[in-house]
């Protein structure tokens, strides 16, 4: 069998800040519909899973596309698992049953924005000579060099002082995790290494197709953030 393409979508069932909310419904579906019917859409992936300790998620997924082949031990399933051991844990499963991965994808249940050409944009960076991920990323709206911090009496201070004078347009510009998604090599998820690295390859995302949910006010920020792009996305039609 040659080896697969696959796309590994975590989602627990313990989320806390915001009940169910991989499949608590967002913008007409569950929320980790949109991240099933992405990677489907990309042509990407020999198969498309989802990794979870929840038969109701596991349900919800299937009616979506995805196959759940297991349910996701206990062990995996806490707050403090990473991503990496999750993805691990899925690629041994089918490497244990002669079902070998070239490339795994780690796509969060929880990015409504994750787009079909992001995710074809990932693949062809992963294959670039020597990269072991490649991942979404935005900039900044501001220069992180310019933040500043509120202290224990109340005042405020710069975290690097350093720039005070500086102009915002000749500091260096500064990027963040966009936290839609992780092409891997097989190895490098097995291996545990590093994604955040000079190995790996940044996908380039738009700021206002970025937007973490994390919280209920997140939440709303996202559906109100989609809202516009699919009606902006309509006008252009």
């Amino acid at each position: 069998m040659n080896p697969m393409n696959v796309a590994i979508i975590p989602a627990r069932g313990g989320s806390k800040r915001i009940p169910r909310k991989n499949i608590k419904a967002f913008c007409g579906k569950p929320m980790i519909a949109w991240s099933i019917e992405a990677a489907l859409a990309s042509g990407c992936f020999d198969r498309v899973l989802v990794s979870t300790d929840d038969q109701e998620i596991a349900d919800v997924a299937q009616q979506a596309g995805a196959e759940v082949p297991f349910l996701r031990p206990a062990a995996l399933s806490d707050d403090y698992t990473g991503t990496v051991p999750v993805i691990r844990h899925a690629v041994e499963f089918l490497e244990n049953r002669h079902q070998p991965v070239a490339l795994a994808c780690c796509i969060y249940a929880t990015a409504p924005f994750v787009q079909a050409a992001d995710l074809r944009a990932g693949l062809e960076k992963i294959q670039e000579p020597g990269t072991q991920y490649a991942f979404s990323v935005t900039s900044f709206p501001f220069p992180v060099q310019r933040a500043l911090r509120i202290s224990e009496q109340g005042g405020v201070e710069m975290l690097y002082p350093e720039h005070l004078n500086a102009r915002s347009q000749d500091l260096e510009e500064a990027w963040h995790d966009a936290g839609q998604f992780y092409w891997g090599q097989a190895s490098a998820w097995l291996n545990g290494e590093a994604i955040f690295a000079p190995h790996s390859r940044p996908v380039i995302l738009p700021r206002h197709r970025v937007q973490d949910v994390d919280t209920p006010e997140d939440w709303e920020r996202a559906e109100w953030l989609f809202k516009a792009m699919v009606s902006a996305n309509a006008g252009a039609v």
